[in-house]
């Protein structure tokens, strides 16, 4: 019945386009096509936005300059009304901080740095009560060289004794220094292995040496992890970003591996990492943590995202089948890529063709253009197109994840040496840090033009604050005319229609600078986003796009436009204006063959 009035409303409803569009006078019913698409979940709803914890807000008494979990509580009315739908929360867990919370010394504690069960209890219960869902990090590779299991493998006692990834030392040189099992090496440079004297073997650490890799060929530790799982479950948390998966599994006969390119900038990159990154067994556990996930999903989807920087054709592999599902999605970190070099619509339109060229049927898609571990967005592809990213990214099929003050267009920072914190930075050396530290890309949120950007009225904070939060912040955003956040919002209220709700997508370059792309679904109104990648303004016609009417309405614009522009504002499609750096978001009735119908 309710397709039905559905149907007899939507021939009112583009009645009254069809007469705005066209300036008729005439009464023209026409009889839509309606069908009942399958109805999404809340994963696939609104974008996910992912808090770093330490950088957010802090609220301490006296104020300590880290972020911490009541601090997020007191901004939840601002998330909420960003129009998100999840919030992703960077490792909150116990930990000595050697890499900003991945450390974990307890999978089952908070962090005293970010306060206390208690806090987050309370969290979970406001942000519930506003409507948004709740996903944690979860850390499976690696813990704490602090955390109990590691001690008590160290003293081999049992059961933990094979918890963590020992060997024997292949030799000993000078001086009887132990020489490693092989030439693995760590992410964060140097070798993979370190030497512990008291059990008298190297143990291996594809990370920091503070951060042991746990072995998941002893299946206590899996059925360990799964429990850890089922603890936070267990307290409310809605799913999970599960972080390294990739490098979960290594060769058992501990082969060395192959150089690739002894000339690349940091040592992991010269090795071709075939024994020690993506083993088929990683696809394995995932799937032991997706049961867990499942059996908790009675009331609603418990989801997991995993981790992985890989090709986009192995990286769906992590999508699994219908029969043996594994992640909801893996992270698509193609448009980070894609803005590592040189940025055109070439390149844009070749990382979404691909991912979505290769989706697997059925599969759900998912877009990320900036995180914790890279280069601000505004940074990577430059200030001006903040608002052009953010309307491709929230606009595309599938489910886009916003990193905090990507809303506003927030920079990578100047951090020196003296301020550094990252490890991977710390490890470089002072000449080489600003290389490979991600602490540039980690720094407060700025939310107003007061002290410290209002994230904190500490006289220091943990890492400098942005020099630019003066004129770059959330209260001047909200205050103007127009602006990043307020585009932002434009863009997830969009979300809610049908057409990008279950929408198709055509897409295309045109004049070699300008990405276009549509979504449709016949029935309802149609969007087209429009992005030129040129510093200088190009004209272009978009009519023979499939199903484009001659005129369209402007929905939203970025503020690249410089306010010349108006919500609303009717434009002829064969000449649509693009400033340099600009994007525009259209909205139109599309030209579907009706069926009309006499009275």
């Amino acid at each position: 019945m309710w397709v039905r009035i559905r149907c007899i409303l939507l021939v009112v409803y583009w009645t009254s386009w069809l007469t705005m569009l066209a300036g008729a006078i005439t009464l023209v019913l026409v009889t839509p096509k309606c069908s009942v698409a399958d109805p999404l979940e809340w994963w696939q709803i609104s974008p996910i936005y992912q808090v770093y914890p330490l950088s957010y807000q802090d609220s301490s008494h006296p104020p300590d300059g880290v972020g911490d979990i009541p601090g997020i509580e007191s901004r939840l009315d601002y998330i909420k009304d960003l129009g998100v739908g999840a919030i992703w929360l960077s490792p909150i867990y116990k930990s000595p901080m050697k890499d900003s919370g991945y450390d974990i010394q307890d999978f089952r504690d908070i962090a005293p740095v970010f306060g206390t069960m208690d806090d987050f209890h309370s969290l979970s219960k406001a942000v519930h009560k506003r409507g948004i869902k709740l996903v944690l990090d979860f850390v499976p590779n690696h813990s704490s060289n602090l955390h109990e299991w590691f001690q008590k493998s160290v003293k081999r006692e049992v059961p933990y004794a094979d918890y963590y990834i020992w060997a024997d030392a292949k030799g000993f040189g000078t001086e009887a220094t132990p020489i490693p099992p092989n030439n693995w090496r760590s992410v964060f440079g140097g070798s993979a292995w370190e030497w512990n004297q008291e059990r008298r073997q190297f143990y291996l650490h594809q990370f920091l040496k503070e951060q042991p890799d746990l072995n998941y060929r002893n299946p206590l530790v899996l059925e360990e992890m799964k429990n850890v799982m089922q603890f936070w479950l267990d307290q409310g948390v809605d799913g999970f970003r599960l972080d390294a998966v990739a490098h979960l599994f290594e060769d058992e006969d501990l082969r060395d591996e192959m150089v690739k390119d002894e000339d690349a900038t940091d040592e992991y990159s010269q090795l071709d990492h075939k024994y020690t990154f993506n083993l088929p067994e990683v696809l394995d556990v995932l799937r032991e943590f997706r049961i867990v996930l499942d059996k908790n999903s009675e009331n609603a989807t418990k989801i997991m995202m995993t981790e992985a920087y890989m090709p986009v054709e192995k990286l769906m592999a992590y999508y699994g089948n219908k029969s043996h599902p594994i992640a909801h999605f893996p992270l698509n970190f193609a448009l980070i890529s894609a803005s590592q070099k040189n940025i055109t619509a070439q390149s844009i339109y070749t990382a979404v063709s691909t991912w979505m060229n290769n989706l697997p049927k059925g599969a759900w898609p998912n877009w990320v253009i900036g995180n914790h571990d890279n280069s601000r967005a505004a940074t990577r592809f430059g200030a001006e197109l903040v608002d052009a990213i953010n309307m491709i990214a929230l606009l595309l099929p599938g489910t886009p994840v916003t990193y905090n003050g990507e809303e506003i267009g927030m920079e990578d920072a100047d951090v020196s040496w003296e301020q550094t914190k990252d490890t991977a930075g710390i490890n470089a050396g002072p000449k080489k840090y600003k290389q490979f530290s991600r602490d540039p890309e980690r720094t407060p949120m700025q939310w107003d033009a007061g002290i410290n950007a209002g994230f904190s009225n500490a006289n220091q904070t943990w890492l400098p604050v942005n020099t630019n939060y003066k004129t770059l912040n959330v209260e001047s955003q909200l205050n103007e005319k127009w602006s990043h956040i307020k585009v932002y919002k434009q863009l997830t209220e969009a979300r809610k229609t049908e057409a990008i709700m279950n929408g198709g997508l055509d897409i295309h370059i045109l004049e070699d600078s300008v990405l276009v792309y549509t979504r449709v679904r016949e029935g309802f109104p149609g969007y087209v986003v429009v992005v030129n990648f040129a510093p200088d303004t190009v004209t272009v016609d978009i009519t023979n796009l499939a199903h484009m009417p001659n005129e369209s309405s402007v929905y939203t614009f970025s503020t690249t436009y410089a306010h010349s522009f108006t919500a609303k504002k009717r434009i002829s499609n064969s000449a649509v204006v693009l400033p340099g750096k600009g994007g525009l978001v259209l909205t139109f009735v599309p030209d579907f063959p009706k069926e009309v119908i006499s009275l």
